[in-house]
């Protein structure tokens, strides 16, 4: 489940329906499933996309999105910190940034044009859209794991721009621990 939390005031919202209503505000959509298939280590790319072909297709079909593809990172992924150097600048893309998650965590951190900036913790079951021209950038937790389904509208739009400001920079990854549990 998705954790929320506003970095100058330290506000969390925990449940599926505080992050949704938090996330509609800055124009990112939210959804959460909650009976996740399990996938073991060894299942492939095209075995993650077998399992969730039909979420996957909606999404297609409402979004306009064209392709679909796996990225599986881990602590033994070759090239690890030049990837997450790149991930970890705060940058936008022409078009919108979907990620379901299907293990692992990482946590995307949001800078809207007005208010603060905002964390957002995602795991196994969360789907979100960062939607085009958002200002943002994205860390691993500390078990250096995620594995994402990536929808685009168009490989080339997910281009990162980089902004150049620095605001990375002045904020911690930050993820709760692997045992957090949200509060029901």
């Amino acid at each position: 489940m998705a954790l929320v939390t506003v970095t100058d005031t330290g506000q969390v919202f925990r449940s599926p329906e505080e992050v949704s209503t938090f996330l509609a505000q800055h124009g990112i959509w939210y959804r959460r499933f909650e009976k996740l298939q399990e996938l073991d280590s060894e299942t492939d790319e095209q075995g993650i996309l077998a399992a969730f072909d039909e979420p996957i297709r909606k999404l297609q079909r409402e979004g306009g999105y064209t392709t679909a593809d796996v990225i599986d990172i881990d602590a033994d992924t070759p090239g690890l910190a030049e990837m997450l150097a790149r991930f970890s600048e705060e940058h936008w893309h022409d078009e919108d940034e979907v990620r379901f998650i299907v293990g692992g965590r990482g946590v995307f951190h949001i800078r809207p044009r007005q208010g603060a900036v905002f964390r957002i913790e995602v795991r196994a079951g969360d789907m979100i859209n960062v939607p085009q021209g958002t200002w943002h950038w994205f860390d691993l937790c500390e078990e250096s794991s995620i594995r994402a389904i990536r929808l685009f509208q168009n490989k080339s739009g997910w281009t990162p721009r980089y902004t150049g400001s620095g605001e990375a920079a002045r904020h911690e990854p930050l993820c709760f621990g692997p045992s957090y549990l949200p509060a029901r």
